[in-house]
């Protein structure tokens, strides 16, 4: 599950001297066991936490890449319910973190598929936002086939939330290719896209899409990924990567397990959007 292990260091915990926020994205490469890839998501947040993190997220399904995709159909949860919620809830408390928890497997209407959703919690482990996953990934290129409708049903929610760290709004991976879905937010300031991209569907666009959706909503983006070779053979893209405002990368792990720090600054991102109130000048809708 693990390949090379990497942490940024960071100059000085919590708040940094400018105000701002340290938030951190966890990479890690999960496997079919949820007990092994929770503790492997326990050590990468603790090492956030002792670098300053007040905030921090796992990548999407950072609790099971199952042997098939119908496995986390078996693994599947309740909501508020289960030991990968109750991880998460304990997690948050323990650290007294705000934690975004990439995304788990919940039950849907469907005996047969789950819900792909990310879940937050606050610092006293409370769960105060739950986005089901709306956009599912399908491909076919050459030998390469996905279809998460076969065992995904579909979300149909769009969540944003006010923090103690400014608005949040929350995607997942696929979700990146549709900007429709981050103006529905409305003004957000952290976007969360905790994802598994494919090496092949990464290696072209994933950072692309990632500044493009910072820039366009001068909003930071926080992309949390799986990033290696999995025990199912599966490659994912990794690239885990925080951006500012303007679309410039502040931190990133291009591959294997680790933990990527960076500082957020609700004021910088305030003087950027006052030189550049693009948010204030759409006017698609009104012509």
């Amino acid at each position: 599950m693990l390949d090379n292990l990497a942490i940024r260091t960071a100059s000085a915990p919590g708040k940094a001297h400018d105000g701002s926020i340290r938030i951190a994205a966890i990479q890690m490469a999960a496997g079919p066991n949820v007990s092994g890839n929770l503790e492997e998501a326990a050590r990468l947040l603790d090492m956030a936490a002792s670098q300053g993190a007040k905030l921090a997220a796992l990548p999407e399904y950072f609790c099971i890449m199952g042997m098939q995709d119908a496995d986390k159909v078996a693994a599947r949860e309740q909501d508020n319910h289960g030991p990968i919620q109750e991880f998460l809830s304990q997690t948050a408390k323990r650290l007294g973190m705000w934690l975004v928890g990439g995304s788990v497997p919940l039950a849907s209407s469907r005996p047969d598929k789950v819900r792909n959703s990310c879940l937050v919690y606050d610092d006293k482990g409370k769960q105060v936002a739950r986005y089901d996953k709306i956009h599912l990934f399908g491909l076919e290129l050459g030998n390469e086939r996905y279809a998460e409708e076969e065992t995904i049903e579909a979300g149909c929610g769009v969540v944003a939330l006010e923090s103690p760290f400014g608005r949040i709004g929350l995607s997942i991976c696929y979700d990146l290719r549709f900007p429709e879905l981050y103006r529905s937010m409305g003004k957000v300031d952290i976007i969360f896209a905790p994802a598994a991209f494919t090496a092949t569907t990464g290696k072209a666009h994933w950072e692309t899409l990632i500044r493009a959706r910072a820039i366009e909503n001068l909003a930071y983006v926080v992309a949390p990924a799986q990033g290696g070779y999995h025990v199912n053979g599966r490659e994912t893209h990794g690239d885990t990567m925080i951006v500012d405002p303007w679309g410039v990368v502040l931190d990133r792990l291009p591959r294997g397990s680790g933990v990527v720090i960076a500082n957020i600054n609700r004021e910088y991102q305030a003087s950027l959007r006052n030189s550049l109130p693009a948010l204030k000048h759409r006017t698609l809708y009104h012509c």
